[in-house]
């Protein structure tokens, strides 16, 4: 029984946000014509595409999201924002926080119809993983959206883990930030893990939770604080996560 609620759930959230996606693109697209000129870092139609991760979340009956912390006094302050990653679903979780970031994301994604031209839409920065060429261009990227007082997201671990503990983190991140000279925001996840296993399309039961750590100024800080400055931020964030996983598991979230 419980195998059978757990794919209807699934088809009907799939659904929600391909039926949502469909919507959402014209609607996106006449909001980015009125704020061309006004908004020129794409922030409130980013934050307009957001909200389809919000709804497919709320709609569906087997995740319960949280969100903790101190979420940032002005949401156009630029932060370079790191979180862990677990699933994809992350996303859908991250996008709940009440401020617009560009997600810099694998460029498979964009060739998606529909999803890819909503990404393009909301100025969100393709990275080709594996070329060195792609991924120098979208630093580059990321630093005039940054200057437009728009926050970028990445996942330093570069991909879902396949087990419970958390990849290195890799440099490209912090190199942004300290160029930047902006302050790293970092977010730890715990809970997705189960409300989408890798390689499988059915969803599961999930409590999750996104906690906004303090920001890490990076002020005065040159290139060779770039590895201290990555394990410090990935330190942060594992113990935090340990912390939520070990409340969940007292409550059997």
């Amino acid at each position: 029984m419980n195998a059978a609620w757990e794919t209807l759930c699934s088809i009907w959230s799939w659904f929600v946000l391909g039926a949502s996606m469909l919507i959402w693109l014209p609607l996106m697209g006449l909001l980015r014509l009125l704020t061309r000129r006004s908004d020129p870092g794409r922030y409130w139609v980013g934050y307009m595409f957001r909200q389809i991760g919000v709804l497919m979340a709320t709609v569906n009956p087997l995740w319960q999201f949280r969100i903790s912390g101190k979420t940032p006094m002005d949401p156009r302050r630029p932060y370079v924002v790191v979180s862990n990653h677990e699933s994809f679903v992350d996303i859908l979780l991250i996008s709940h926080l009440p401020w617009e970031m560009k997600w810099l994301s694998k460029a498979e994604l964009f060739r998606i119809p529909v999803l890819g031209w909503l990404m393009r839409l909301a100025g969100d920065v393709a990275v080709d993983r594996g070329n060195p060429r792609s991924a120098a261009e979208a630093m580059v990227r990321c630093k005039e959206i940054l200057k437009e007082k728009v926050s970028v997201i990445i996942f330093p671990e570069g991909t879902r883990s396949e087990t419970d503990e958390m990849l290195p983190f890799k440099d490209g991140a912090f190199r942004l930030a300290i160029d930047a000279g902006l302050p790293i925001l970092p977010l730890a996840v715990s809970g997705t893990a189960t409300a989408l296993r890798k390689h499988d399309w059915r969803l599961g039961r999930s409590v999750a939770e996104v906690r906004v750590l303090e920001p890490v100024e990076t002020k005065g800080l040159a290139r060779a604080d770039i590895g201290a400055l990555r394990d410090r931020i990935r330190d942060m964030i594992a113990r935090e996560r340990d912390q939520m996983r070990d409340i969940q598991r007292r409550i059997g979230g």
